[in-house]
């Protein structure tokens, strides 16, 4: 791929699309303008990606813990998804947070205490502004220009997009929508769950795909969405940016990958003597390559022969960041592979798993979403998926995520067939006195004296 033509095209797309993405509604091309637009929210409440008001008031001790923890959720979604098979794995910690973070600004009692916990989440209502803060921080490193044979040209991309889809009609809290209009510029797009869950299905998908380049497609799975489907929370990143010291293209040379079953196979193999951060730890070496402009970067860690389990497992936050810490300037030799996937999961289990199961049942808590009796709510599913794609020119990574709430149902028993042996009796349901007591195992004795 040549990513600086890329870059230069998509720059300008981009900056189009998620002006759509974050204000209103996007329209595809040669599509009708639709009749539906993002519900109003109080006049004195801004729009968009503006800041919430003025210049952004970032707090770097906010960040520091909104970092941290979101490192911490990193690591337990990584390690929880990685232990289930053995394969690529490429997530978007950020994009499941910031997603589950707007769903949780409705969450209340047991429910808001397991997502605490699960998620990392230490601030509070202070979780909201960290949020904008983030979102502030990225804004500023949106585009880079780089200069490339006398030639300007977009080198660096980095976008953040939210959105809400609610279903028409339901009465949701405007308090609830204000909150994340404000820190996660998400605006309402009412939605036509009850006729239409499949036509909304594919709308909320093109979104998704609009925010970021095409990368992440069908995003929501047919069936995901049904006449019961209240709201649909999400979150879209997209990244694309040369490397600081690109490689040359013609250094690559095919080479054997040991896979993690012992197995090798034949990849190309990009090659580069550089001068950049590295750092020697126990059982691993890192090294850090930064992208055009320098405020970011990829830093990859090496285990040692024999020793990727252990040091998977062992890696956590502040690990991680001991790792950061212990980075240093050297030179060498570089042998990267060039890499390209996918990775699409259901995260509900997981999540589960993890400590937050109320969430996902009749008995959750998310009173703060609806005004008055507004139905009870629960998360039916987190949908997310990722891409990414490495190469000798820098990197291209997208990601999205959806939480799709529900109205809690009644269980469905499926048949209950009273074809055997049976007890039953009469109540006064007041005061639960037993007014008969029964039972029915004599088939032949059913038609009494009749």
């Amino acid at each position: 791929m040549n990513r600086r033509k890329v870059l230069t095209l998509s720059g300008v797309l981009a900056a189009a699309t998620l002006a759509g993405c974050t204000d209103g509604e996007q329209t595809p091309s040669g599509a009708e303008t639709p009749v539906d637009t993002p519900t109003e929210t109080p006049t004195d409440e801004p729009s968009g990606d503006e800041p919430p008001t003025g210049e952004p008031d970032v707090d770097d001790e906010r960040l520091a813990a909104l970092a941290a923890g979101n490192a911490a959720f990193a690591f337990d979604l990584h390690k929880h998804l990685a232990s289930e098979k053995e394969t690529n794995l490429f997530l978007s910690p950020y994009s499941v947070s910031a997603a589950l973070a707007m769903t949780y600004a409705g969450a209340r009692g047991e429910t808001r205490k397991q997502m605490e916990e699960t998620l990392h989440y230490t601030l509070g209502e202070e979780l909201h502004p960290a949020f904008a803060d983030v979102r502030a921080a990225l804004d500023e490193r949106e585009t880079t220009e780089d200069r490339t044979n006398g030639e300007e040209v977009d080198a660096f991309q980095l976008a953040v997009a939210n959105a809400l889809w609610g279903r028409e009609d339901f009465p949701f809290d405007e308090d609830y929508l204000a909150l994340l209009e404000e820190h996660y510029a998400a605006g309402l797009r009412r939605s036509d769950f009850v006729d239409d869950p499949d036509g909304e299905r594919e709308r909320i998908n093109d979104w998704v795909a609009d925010a970021t380049n095409d990368r992440i497609e069908g995003l929501l799975q047919p069936g995901s969405l049904t006449p019961a489907t209240v709201l649909v929370l999400t979150n879209a990143i997209y990244f694309m940016a040369s490397w600081q010291f690109e490689f040359d293209p013609q250094d690559t040379e095919d080479g054997a990958f040991t896979g993690l079953d012992g197995t090798d196979s034949t990849v190309p193999m990009m090659h580069q003597n550089l001068r950049t951060n590295y750092a020697s730890i126990p059982d691993a070496q890192a090294i850090e390559l930064p992208y055009v402009g320098g405020e970011v970067s990829m830093v990859l860690i090496l285990p040692d022969e024999g020793e990727f389990e252990a040091v998977e497992q062992n890696l956590d936050a502040d690990r991680l960041f001991g790792i950061f810490d212990e980075l240093s300037d050297a030179a060498g030799d570089l042998v990267l592979p060039k890499f390209e996937f996918e990775t699409e999961a259901n995260l509900s289990k997981t999540l589960r798993d993890l400590g937050m199961p109320v969430a996902f049942e009749g008995s959750a808590d998310f009173g703060g979403m609806a005004e008055g009796d507004g139905g009870d709510l629960r998360i039916d599913q987190v949908a997310h998926k990722t891409f990414v794609s490495v190469d000798e020119e820098g990197t291209e990574a997208a990601a999205s995520t959806a939480v799709v709430m529900v109205e809690s149902m009644p269980p469905d028993w499926g048949e209950l067939r009273f074809d055997r042996p049976f007890l039953f009796c009469i109540r006064d349901r007041p005061t639960d006195a037993v007014l008969f007591l029964g039972r029915v195992v004599d088939a032949e004795a059913m038609e009494g004296n009749r």
